[in-house]
């Protein structure tokens, strides 16, 4: 997202910005500007999703395909992810490799259509994507290739969303968040919360440098208790020693040690799943993740 709370937009440029790669054509500059720095977050977050999506989907009274809502979703890749039989390896062989290097964006589409249909997961096990960021070009991009079933380019934090949003939405079961929490607001949730017809669980890999609670107290007025991995998840390598000390100092100033994670050399973020109490009892957090 682009719009920031205050004390979020001091952290932004204390972080080296990535922004020139966030709204392009296509993704391949993305994955040549963060895989030096090894980008991971979708990695680690690909098996989470799919067990959500299928706790959630257990419940015979859900609509099948579960519909998923990934925010700041950028080129769909928490959705080429999610669907498909791929690694976020692949997508950065891909995207960073000769075999794309010359293509056009309208020959990438093309070839990505074909690449992306190929390696579909079974319907029973695929989720209804829909894609929201505010960079038009990533989402025609996803739409184009078929990773998003829907797609809206739209900042909740500064206009109200569209009503082809909300209809799009109105069977939303999971919200996923990967990167852009700290970007983040109550005002993006309030209103897809509202919106919803059933219960809605929300998962997001936030940044240890930042606070998620005043999310958390947004989402426990819908009735969601928020849960915190005990474990952390790297999200991707510092690109500086300066870069390094702005994130120990707010590390620690929320109260977290930085001890064994940050020190050594990386961003790491917790997943907040938040859900109804029920769904806490039926589903332990502890089997929805994977060793950390």
């Amino acid at each position: 997202m682009s719009v920031q709370e205050p004390s979020a937009a001091r952290g932004q440029r204390a972080r080296t910005g990535f922004d020139h790669v966030y709204d392009e054509p296509d993704p391949r500059a993305f994955f040549r500007a963060l895989g030096p720095f090894e980008y991971q977050t979708p990695h680690h977050a690909q098996g989470v999703f799919r067990r959500l999506v299928a706790a959630v989907g257990s419940n015979g009274a859900v609509e099948r395909p579960v519909t998923v809502l990934d925010l700041c979703c950028s080129y769909g890749i928490n959705a080429a992810l999610l669907n498909h039989d791929l690694t976020l390896a692949e997508l950065h062989a891909r995207y960073t490799g000769p075999d794309t290097a010359a293509l056009s964006t309208a020959e990438l589409i093309a070839s990505d259509r074909a690449f992306y249909a190929a390696r579909r997961r079974p319907q029973t096990e695929a989720a209804h994507v829909i894609g929201l960021d505010p960079a038009g070009h990533a989402i025609a991009y996803a739409r184009a290739v078929g990773l998003l079933d829907d797609g809206f380019a739209e900042n909740l934090e500064t206009t109200a969303p569209s009503p082809a949003l909300l209809h799009a939405a109105r069977h939303l079961r999971l919200i996923t968040v990967t990167g852009g929490a700290s970007f983040l607001s109550a005002r993006t949730f309030r209103p897809l919360l509202d919106n919803a017809r059933h219960p809605v669980w929300v998962a997001a890999f936030v940044l240890r440098t930042g606070p998620y609670q005043p999310i958390a107290d947004e989402l426990a007025t819908w009735g969601l208790v928020t849960e915190i991995s005990t474990g952390t998840f790297p999200q991707r390598r510092f690109t500086s020693p300066a870069e390094q000390q702005y994130a120990l100092d707010a590390v620690t100033a929320t109260g977290h040690d930085p001890h064994e994670k940050e020190t050594h050399g990386s961003f790491h973020t917790t997943l907040h799943l938040s859900r109804p109490t029920d769904d806490t009892t039926a589903f332990p957090l502890t089997l929805l993740l994977p060793n950390t």
